[in-house]
């Protein structure tokens, strides 16, 4: 045949030369099999870490999953001030006589408890700041839903606490852990696609949230853009020196409240770089979440992903996707926040130094607060950032 002098050697004898492919770096799941498969390397003694979660609300829920299972992990405390959910709480996650749930003005109970290490803060935002700084100069460590504080001095304030007691401090920019959106910063980092000209972000909610969490929720330049401004940020490794926005209210109820639920930005970088980002509170298609990045080399880029992707319709008359994509923030983002938790608990054994620097989320508030003045005023905001508040990688 005229295609026989292209055929391979026998995959067995390549195997034996050892010569055999080998799973690419991104398919962690495969190679964390293989270690579990080869039992090596093996991992080092499990130290318990005790843990309070306070709140178990929309995102308290998220980080009850992760934290009932992973085995690092010993919830001591679940703090909720609904106590009639009590029973349907320790029900429901199986908790044991050893967690303790407590409402908030019992706090200072976990507090004292030598065995907390830890507390992972998801309750409402306005109560942010006190439990990150009463849990802080307890000297625990302190995973917390952003924001930390409502403000960029209480954010600075919680930091250099942290710093003065020497505890992990975590803003949980729980995007950053997504496999897909770090291989697209890798890639960038890697110039992949050279010098950076232009860097989009796109994230519309699904579903919309409610109007008594918007009323609280401090905006959506602080709830939902500090999220993309963030990721653009962590990609780019840079500060913005102009930023502008368009903000609309094409829903009554929100504009009622003095908020925005359409959003369009641009972020101005002193190398060239162009930053996009486009929001919208509701998307009735899905929870849509993508990340661009294009440069003279080219564009890497992560769209939206899907349950079943797979899943395809073959009739006389069309040849069709039937898998929507990921309906909400829990389901898309599943594997990041649950690899969020493992570095959290990593930084607080002193195995790793956190990749969410103060400078970072205090850089990320500067922004957003800026933005909030100009979706206000119409006009531009230049921005100019000291020599204290330049990026770092870690710390």
């Amino acid at each position: 045949m005229a295609t026989i002098q292209f055929r391979d050697p026998s995959p067995f004898l390549v195997r034996k030369q050892g010569g055999a492919p080998a799973p690419p770096p991104g398919d962690y799941v495969h190679t964390r099999y293989l270690e579990a498969m080869r039992l090596s390397p093996a991992p080092p003694k499990m130290e318990e870490i005790g843990v309070a979660l306070c709140g178990c609300g929309r995102a308290g829920t998220i980080h009850m999953v992760n934290l009932v299972k992973n085995p690092r992990v010993r919830l001591l405390y679940v703090v909720e001030d609904a106590e009639e959910r009590w029973p349907a709480i320790r029900a429901f996650w199986q908790l044991g006589d050893d967690t303790r749930l407590l409402r908030s003005k019992d706090l200072s109970t976990v507090l004292a408890d030598a065995r907390v290490q830890a507390l992972v803060v998801a309750t409402p935002t306005r109560s942010h700041e006190a439990i990150v700084t009463e849990a802080l100069r307890a000297r625990k460590a302190v995973f917390c839903e952003k924001p930390i504080a409502s403000d960029l001095e209480g954010t600075r304030r919680c930091y250099r606490l942290a710093r003065e007691v020497g505890r992990p401090l975590l803003c949980a920019f729980n995007r950053r852990f997504d496999p897909s959106f770090s291989q697209v910063r890798r890639e960038v980092r890697e110039g992949k696609v050279g010098h950076v000209h232009m860097i989009k972000t796109t994230s519309r909610d699904s579903p919309m949230p409610s109007l008594e969490y918007l009323e609280t929720s401090g905006g959506i330049f602080c709830d939902c853009a500090v999220h993309d401004i963030d990721m653009v940020l962590w990609v780019l490794g840079e500060l913005p020196r102009r930023v502008a926005t368009i903000a609309r209210s094409n829903i009554p109820e929100i504009d009622g409240i003095g908020d925005w639920d359409t959003v369009a930005i641009t972020l101005d970088f002193p190398s060239g770089s162009v930053g996009f980002i486009d929001l919208s509170r509701r998307s009735n298609y899905g929870y849509d979440q993508r990340l661009e990045v294009f440069g003279p080399r080219g564009m890497v880029s992560c769209g939206n992903e899907h349950p079943t992707p797979g899943v395809r319709i073959t009739t006389p008359d069309r040849v069709a996707t039937s898998a929507p994509i990921w309906y909400s923030y829990p389901s898309r983002f599943a594997q990041g926040y649950a690899r969020e938790l493992e570095h959290f608990l990593d930084a607080v054994q002193g195995k790793t130094k956190l990749s969410v620097t103060s400078r970072q989320t205090e850089a990320v508030v500067k922004i957003a607060a800026a933005l909030t003045n100009a979706a206000r005023t119409g006009q531009a905001v230049d921005l100019e950032w000291g020599p204290e508040e330049q990026l770092l990688e870690e710390e």
